[in-house]
């Protein structure tokens, strides 16, 4: 049993004072836990599209630049993994495809989303990976193989969320983008 005659981390909190010090501390966390607001990490609202891009460091800027030059800055949560729309839909990496699916299906309940923009990019390492150096051989058929890829991106959000437009496109490294429809 402690010394409760002691020190003051032992004494009986109950028959501590309630000096001007204590109490003007006790209002202060009152009054700060009650102006936090209460699911303010939630980030829940309204938003237009999720961005699905690739894990590439020369693409930031370009993928950036273009979503704000849609006007969407603020208005958009965003997914990045290695290959973008690849990494969901390749053999190679469908041990990732569940992290893309939560990931989605949290963002339209919490954002209330519209759509999703997938834009893969050209000279991508993980389409290489996923693929084979031939399926990016020469700029036709890198275009071929991401258009496949896009395609079937599409196809499989449709099929989980049927109610999300999607928008697909393949980004050359100078930030120009070709959309696939």
């Amino acid at each position: 049993m402690p010394d409760r005659g002691g020190c003051r981390c032992c004494a009986d909190p109950l028959s501590g004072r309630l000096d001007r010090r204590n109490l003007l501390r006790g209002l202060g966390i009152a009054g700060l836990a009650a102006s936090w607001p209460i699911r303010s990490w939630a980030a829940e609202g309204d938003y237009e599209a999720m961005l699905l891009s690739c894990i590439d460091p020369r693409m930031v800027t370009p993928v950036y630049d273009y979503m704000q030059k849609r006007g969407l800055n603020g208005k958009y949560s965003q997914f990045v993994i290695a290959g973008a729309a690849i990494a969901v839909v390749a053999p190679k990496f469908a041990a990732w495809r569940p992290a893309f699916w939560d990931n989605l299906a949290t963002s339209v309940e919490l954002h209330h989303l519209k759509s999703v923009i997938a834009i893969d990019h050209r000279d991508c390492g993980a389409a290489r990976i996923a693929y084979g150096p031939d399926a990016i051989a020469n700029p036709q058929i890198e275009t071929r193989t991401h258009r496949e890829v896009l395609a079937e991106f599409r196809a499989a959000v449709a099929h989980h969320h049927p109610q999300l437009t999607v928008e697909t496109g393949l980004m050359a490294l100078d930030g120009s983008i070709q959309m696939f429809t």
